[in-house]
Protein backbone atom coordinates (compact mmCIF):
# COMPACT_ATOMS: atom_id res chain seq x y z
CA UNK A 1 0.00 0.00 0.00
CA UNK A 2 1.40 3.30 -1.16
CA UNK A 3 1.89 5.44 1.53
CA UNK A 4 0.39 8.94 0.88
CA UNK A 5 2.88 11.80 0.36
CA UNK A 6 3.69 14.54 3.05
CA UNK A 7 2.84 18.00 2.50
CA UNK A 8 5.15 20.38 0.51
CA UNK A 9 3.44 23.23 0.42
CA UNK A 10 3.94 23.88 4.69
CA UNK A 11 5.43 27.06 5.94
CA UNK A 12 8.76 26.61 7.18
CA UNK A 13 8.29 28.24 10.47
CA UNK A 14 5.67 29.00 12.75
CA UNK A 15 2.95 31.63 12.10
CA UNK A 16 3.01 34.96 13.75
CA UNK A 17 -0.20 35.04 14.98
CA UNK A 18 0.92 31.70 16.64
CA UNK A 19 4.01 33.81 18.93
CA UNK A 20 3.46 36.24 21.56
CA UNK A 21 4.13 40.12 20.99
CA UNK A 22 6.20 40.37 23.62
CA UNK A 23 9.06 38.18 22.57
CA UNK A 24 8.83 39.53 18.81
CA UNK A 25 11.90 41.65 18.33
CA UNK A 26 11.74 45.58 18.07
CA UNK A 27 11.52 47.18 14.55
CA UNK A 28 14.49 48.57 13.21
CA UNK A 29 15.71 52.04 14.83
CA UNK A 30 12.98 52.06 17.89
CA UNK A 31 14.52 52.95 21.33
CA UNK A 32 12.85 52.22 24.51
CA UNK A 33 12.27 55.96 26.56
CA UNK A 34 14.16 57.06 30.03
CA UNK A 35 11.54 57.75 32.41
CA UNK A 36 14.00 59.07 34.81
CA UNK A 37 14.84 62.18 32.57
CA UNK A 38 11.11 62.58 32.07
CA UNK A 39 10.61 63.01 35.74
CA UNK A 40 13.37 65.57 36.34
CA UNK A 41 11.73 67.73 33.53
CA UNK A 42 8.44 67.79 35.56
CA UNK A 43 10.07 68.39 38.89
CA UNK A 44 12.14 71.19 37.21
CA UNK A 45 8.96 72.57 35.95
CA UNK A 46 7.35 72.95 39.33
CA UNK A 47 10.14 74.44 40.94
CA UNK A 48 9.88 77.08 38.08
CA UNK A 49 6.12 77.63 38.36
CA UNK A 50 6.62 77.94 42.36
CA UNK A 51 9.43 80.00 42.13
CA UNK A 52 7.20 82.44 39.64
CA UNK A 53 4.57 82.44 41.32
CA UNK A 54 6.23 83.46 44.55
CA UNK A 55 7.79 86.62 42.69
CA UNK A 56 4.58 87.51 41.08
CA UNK A 57 2.91 87.30 44.63
CA UNK A 58 5.63 89.81 46.37
CA UNK A 59 5.70 92.19 43.33
CA UNK A 60 1.38 92.14 43.04
CA UNK A 61 1.62 93.12 47.10
CA UNK A 62 4.80 95.66 46.72
CA UNK A 63 2.25 97.48 44.41
CA UNK A 64 -0.38 97.33 47.03
CA UNK A 65 -1.46 99.99 49.47
CA UNK A 66 -0.11 99.36 52.87
CA UNK A 67 -3.51 98.04 54.92
CA UNK A 68 -3.80 100.91 57.94
CA UNK A 69 -4.07 99.12 61.64
CA UNK A 70 -7.10 99.49 63.33
CA UNK A 71 -7.62 101.97 66.06
CA UNK A 72 -6.37 101.59 69.50
CA UNK A 73 -9.66 100.71 71.40
CA UNK A 74 -7.92 103.26 74.50
CA UNK A 75 -10.78 105.98 75.78
CA UNK A 76 -9.60 109.49 75.73
CA UNK A 77 -8.04 110.55 79.52
CA UNK A 78 -9.02 114.06 80.42
CA UNK A 79 -6.37 115.57 82.20
CA UNK A 80 -6.86 116.48 85.77
CA UNK A 81 -7.33 120.28 86.46
CA UNK A 82 -6.02 121.73 89.72
CA UNK A 83 -2.30 122.02 91.82
CA UNK A 84 -0.85 118.38 92.29
CA UNK A 85 -0.84 116.56 95.34
CA UNK A 86 1.32 117.82 98.09
CA UNK A 87 4.03 115.56 98.73
CA UNK A 88 3.95 113.61 101.81
CA UNK A 89 5.10 114.58 105.29
CA UNK A 90 7.95 112.45 106.85
CA UNK A 91 5.15 111.66 109.65
CA UNK A 92 3.19 109.40 106.37
CA UNK A 93 6.53 108.28 104.56
CA UNK A 94 9.11 106.74 106.66
CA UNK A 95 11.35 106.40 104.04
CA UNK A 96 11.94 110.33 104.05
CA UNK A 97 13.61 109.96 107.55
CA UNK A 98 15.82 107.12 107.13
CA UNK A 99 17.03 107.83 103.08
CA UNK A 100 18.32 111.22 104.93
CA UNK A 101 21.06 111.22 107.45
CA UNK A 102 20.37 108.42 109.96
CA UNK A 103 22.75 109.45 112.53
CA UNK A 104 19.51 112.17 113.45
CA UNK A 105 17.47 109.03 114.19
CA UNK A 106 19.17 108.28 117.38
CA UNK A 107 18.66 108.95 120.60
CA UNK A 108 20.66 111.27 122.49
CA UNK A 109 23.03 110.70 125.22
CA UNK A 110 22.15 111.83 128.40
CA UNK A 111 23.68 114.64 129.85
CA UNK A 112 25.22 113.20 132.90
CA UNK A 113 26.66 110.39 130.59
CA UNK A 114 29.84 110.94 128.50
CA UNK A 115 30.42 110.20 125.10
CA UNK A 116 31.90 106.89 124.18
CA UNK A 117 35.24 106.69 123.03
CA UNK A 118 35.27 103.31 121.47
CA UNK A 119 33.46 102.96 119.04
CA UNK A 120 34.40 101.56 115.43
CA UNK A 121 33.92 103.90 112.56
CA UNK A 122 34.18 107.35 112.06
CA UNK A 123 32.20 110.48 112.68
CA UNK A 124 28.87 108.29 113.60
CA UNK A 125 29.33 105.99 110.50
CA UNK A 126 30.58 102.24 110.19
CA UNK A 127 31.02 100.58 107.09
CA UNK A 128 31.01 97.17 105.82
CA UNK A 129 33.86 96.18 107.27
CA UNK A 130 33.89 97.55 111.01
CA UNK A 131 30.69 96.38 111.64
CA UNK A 132 31.33 92.66 110.87
CA UNK A 133 34.75 93.29 113.06
CA UNK A 134 32.11 93.03 115.69
CA UNK A 135 32.12 89.20 115.50
CA UNK A 136 34.04 86.06 115.82
CA UNK A 137 33.97 85.00 112.10
CA UNK A 138 34.25 88.24 110.44
CA UNK A 139 35.39 86.89 107.28
CA UNK A 140 32.31 85.29 106.64
CA UNK A 141 29.74 87.77 108.50
CA UNK A 142 31.50 90.23 105.71
CA UNK A 143 30.54 88.31 102.71
CA UNK A 144 26.56 87.72 103.98
CA UNK A 145 26.38 91.12 104.70
CA UNK A 146 27.23 92.05 101.35
CA UNK A 147 24.46 89.29 100.01
CA UNK A 148 22.19 90.17 102.35
CA UNK A 149 22.65 94.00 100.45
CA UNK A 150 24.45 95.96 103.47
CA UNK A 151 23.66 99.79 102.86
CA UNK A 152 25.47 101.53 106.39
CA UNK A 153 25.27 101.45 109.69
CA UNK A 154 24.68 104.97 111.94
CA UNK A 155 26.00 104.26 115.85
CA UNK A 156 26.04 105.78 118.94
CA UNK A 157 26.87 105.58 122.17
CA UNK A 158 27.80 106.54 126.14
CA UNK A 159 29.01 105.48 129.25
CA UNK A 160 28.28 106.27 133.02
CA UNK A 161 29.91 105.43 136.58
CA UNK A 162 29.00 101.64 136.46
CA UNK A 163 27.14 101.30 133.17
CA UNK A 164 28.15 101.37 129.29
CA UNK A 165 25.48 101.47 126.34
CA UNK A 166 26.17 101.72 122.41
CA UNK A 167 23.02 101.67 119.50
CA UNK A 168 23.37 100.94 116.42
CA UNK A 169 21.05 101.21 113.40
CA UNK A 170 22.12 98.88 110.46
CA UNK A 171 20.52 99.50 107.51
CA UNK A 172 20.09 97.49 103.95
CA UNK A 173 19.04 98.30 101.14
CA UNK A 174 16.05 95.62 100.69
CA UNK A 175 15.85 94.68 97.32
CA UNK A 176 15.62 91.19 96.88
CA UNK A 177 14.97 90.08 100.75
CA UNK A 178 13.79 91.60 103.70
CA UNK A 179 17.49 91.96 105.28
CA UNK A 180 16.57 94.22 108.40
CA UNK A 181 14.11 91.57 109.64
CA UNK A 182 16.11 88.64 109.12
CA UNK A 183 18.98 90.44 110.89
CA UNK A 184 16.64 90.76 113.91
CA UNK A 185 15.52 87.13 114.15
CA UNK A 186 19.79 86.02 114.24
CA UNK A 187 19.73 88.38 116.81
CA UNK A 188 17.18 87.30 118.86
CA UNK A 189 17.76 83.87 118.42
CA UNK A 190 21.63 84.08 119.94
CA UNK A 191 20.50 85.96 122.37
CA UNK A 192 17.88 83.43 123.76
CA UNK A 193 20.63 80.90 123.46
CA UNK A 194 22.28 82.93 126.47
CA UNK A 195 21.40 80.98 129.77
CA UNK A 196 19.68 82.94 132.79
CA UNK A 197 17.82 85.47 130.50
CA UNK A 198 14.54 87.09 130.95
CA UNK A 199 13.52 89.02 127.62
CA UNK A 200 9.84 90.94 126.61
CA UNK A 201 8.16 92.23 123.90
CA UNK A 202 9.09 95.84 123.16
CA UNK A 203 6.00 98.15 122.47
CA UNK A 204 4.69 99.12 119.17
CA UNK A 205 7.06 97.19 117.28
CA UNK A 206 6.32 93.96 114.99
CA UNK A 207 8.24 91.27 116.90
CA UNK A 208 10.94 93.28 118.54
CA UNK A 209 12.29 92.25 122.24
CA UNK A 210 14.66 93.35 124.60
CA UNK A 211 17.08 90.46 127.13
CA UNK A 212 17.98 91.08 130.32
CA UNK A 213 21.19 88.50 131.04
CA UNK A 214 21.41 87.41 134.54
CA UNK A 215 24.72 86.00 134.75
CA UNK A 216 27.21 88.06 134.40
CA UNK A 217 30.38 87.24 132.37
CA UNK A 218 33.51 86.35 133.93
CA UNK A 219 37.16 86.95 131.95
CA UNK A 220 40.37 86.79 133.26
CA UNK A 221 41.58 90.04 134.88
CA UNK A 222 38.01 91.58 134.58
CA UNK A 223 35.51 92.26 136.59
CA UNK A 224 32.29 90.56 136.34
CA UNK A 225 29.87 91.84 133.69
CA UNK A 226 26.65 91.75 133.24
CA UNK A 227 24.63 92.80 130.10
CA UNK A 228 21.49 93.59 128.26
CA UNK A 229 20.40 93.81 124.43
CA UNK A 230 17.60 94.66 122.62
CA UNK A 231 16.49 93.91 118.86
CA UNK A 232 13.94 95.47 116.87
CA UNK A 233 12.98 96.37 112.88
CA UNK A 234 11.46 98.85 110.61
CA UNK A 235 11.73 98.95 107.30
CA UNK A 236 14.68 98.36 106.10
CA UNK A 237 16.42 99.74 109.50
CA UNK A 238 17.71 96.85 112.22
CA UNK A 239 17.76 98.30 115.55
CA UNK A 240 20.83 96.88 118.07
CA UNK A 241 21.18 98.20 121.88
CA UNK A 242 23.80 96.48 124.00
CA UNK A 243 24.35 97.71 127.84
CA UNK A 244 27.36 96.17 129.87
CA UNK A 245 27.42 97.33 133.00
CA UNK A 246 29.00 95.90 136.61
CA UNK A 247 25.71 95.85 138.55
CA UNK A 248 22.74 93.71 136.86
CA UNK A 249 20.83 95.92 134.44
CA UNK A 250 17.16 96.16 134.97
CA UNK A 251 14.29 95.22 132.78
CA UNK A 252 13.25 99.36 133.02
CA UNK A 253 16.55 100.59 131.19
CA UNK A 254 16.78 98.72 128.57
CA UNK A 255 13.27 99.02 127.85
CA UNK A 256 13.34 102.08 128.12
CA UNK A 257 16.41 103.00 125.76
CA UNK A 258 14.54 100.35 123.06
CA UNK A 259 11.14 102.07 123.31
CA UNK A 260 12.51 105.44 123.00
CA UNK A 261 14.98 104.35 119.82
CA UNK A 262 11.87 102.38 118.26
CA UNK A 263 9.69 105.36 118.55
CA UNK A 264 12.39 107.71 116.91
CA UNK A 265 12.17 105.61 113.22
Amino acid sequence: MEQPEEATDAPDGPRSADVPEAVLAPEAGRTPRRRGRTAALIGAALVLGLVAGTCTGYLVQADREPTPLPPLSQPVLTQAKGKAPEPLSTAQDRRLKTDGDLRKLLIKRPRSARPADWLLGEDGWMDLAEYAGYYEDSGEIFGQLAMDEFRRVAVTGWFGNDYDVEIRLVQFRQEETLAAAESVASGQYWADEVEDTDSWRVPGTEGGRAYVHDRPTNEPGYEPMYSAEAHAWRGDVAMEIWVNSSKPVSKKMIMDLAERQMEQL
